[in-house]
């Protein structure tokens, strides 16, 4: 476990698993959440930024910055995932709108802001995108002095051995390709290191139906109640008795790196394929040896990829957050 609280930024698509994120992020003594940019993804962006307000007000977090960003991608038309989030994007909970208002700048300015701000206090964020990575690659390529602000990236998007948008690609990374190729090469380009948390492991950290019930039956409309519920929704909407927390699974590596086992790897996003345009390719081959065969060269992109997670042990920090266990076990 980290020992000093980690300044972190989120950038979401909220959505029900930003949703667990944001409150993970917002709750964890071990997190010290300065902003949070929306972006479109999962819903449109003025519904992800009604949806962020509700998630950081029920938390108590009326202090952080929520900021409106990218309404599309950079090249194609928008698409969503209603049909994985419901309608509203958060689960149609029917919750009353938030009183917090977003902040007047454009999330690449509060993103910007918020780094130097950063890189002043010699105290560098984790940037933490759970969403298509349009807002960070543009952060990135026009404000490049933000590096100094950034300790590290730790994103969920992209795969190595499967997709779910499509056969090939994960959604975050198929919803804006371009913006996800530009990001990561930015972020090597400016020696920021990065962390993918991909399919690959997102599905391992699962709540059961029964800790759903007893996180919904904290009440008083809290965070614990609002987290409960997330799950009973995909529950009832995938017709299964637990269900994953998602992109929360990002934040927990940033509070417990010991949960996860990565592996440094050379990585292109395809943007032109038919089948598989939005994939992230992640080469795995053993480059010892000579590959002068292969026309492409290695990746000038390496992250570490997230191969293997204890998912019960994520689970269990995310909902040992929600009901305030913190440091019990």
């Amino acid at each position: 476990m980290t020992t000093e609280p980690t300044p972190i930024v989120l950038d979401v698509d909220t959505g029900v698993d930003d949703a667990c994120a944001l409150l993970l992020a917002a709750l964890h003594p071990a997190l010290d959440l300065r902003a949070v940019s929306c972006v479109g993804g999962n819903a449109p962006v003025d519904d992800v930024v009604r949806n962020t307000l509700l998630v950081l007000e029920t938390a108590g977090r009326t202090d952080v910055p929520v900021g409106r960003g990218a309404e599309r991608p950079l090249l194609e038309s928008p698409v969503d995932a209603r049909h994985v989030h419901g309608d509203d994007g958060m689960a149609d909970l029917g919750w009353p709108p938030a009183a917090l208002r977003a902040d007047p700048r454009h999330a690449v300015e509060l993103l910007r802001d918020v780094c130097r701000e950063a890189a002043a206090e010699n105290r560098p964020v984790t940037l933490v995108p759970l969403a298509p990575l349009t807002n960070i690659a543009l952060l990135l390529r026009t404000y490049p002095d933000v590096v100094a602000g950034i300790a590290e990236i730790v994103f969920m998007g992209g795969a190595a051995n499967v997709g779910n948008a499509t056969a090939s690609a994960e959604f975050n990374v198929f919803h804006d390709p371009e913006a996800a190729a530009i990001a990561l090469d930015a972020a090597a380009d400016l020696g920021i290191p990065v962390t993918m948390y991909g399919l690959d492991v997102f599905y391992e950290p699962v709540v059961s139906a029964e800790l759903a019930d007893e996180l919904v039956a904290v009440g008083g409309r809290g965070p614990a109640e609002l987290a409960g519920s997330l799950i009973r929704f995909q529950n009832a909407r995938f017709e299964r008795p637990a269900s994953t927390i998602g992109d929360a699974g990002a934040v927990c590596v940033v509070v417990d790196r010991a949960g996860v086992r990565t592996e440094p790897l050379p990585l292109r996003v395809e943007l032109a394929g038919t089948w598989s345009r939005g994939r992230t390719i992640v080469d795995r081959r053993d480059w010892s040896g000579d590959m002068a065969h292969d026309p492409h060269g290695e990746a000038p992109v390496r992250v570490d990829v997230a191969l293997e997670v204890d998912g019960a042990r994520y689970a269990r920090l995310w909902a040992d957050t929600l009901l305030g266990r913190v440091g019990e076990r």
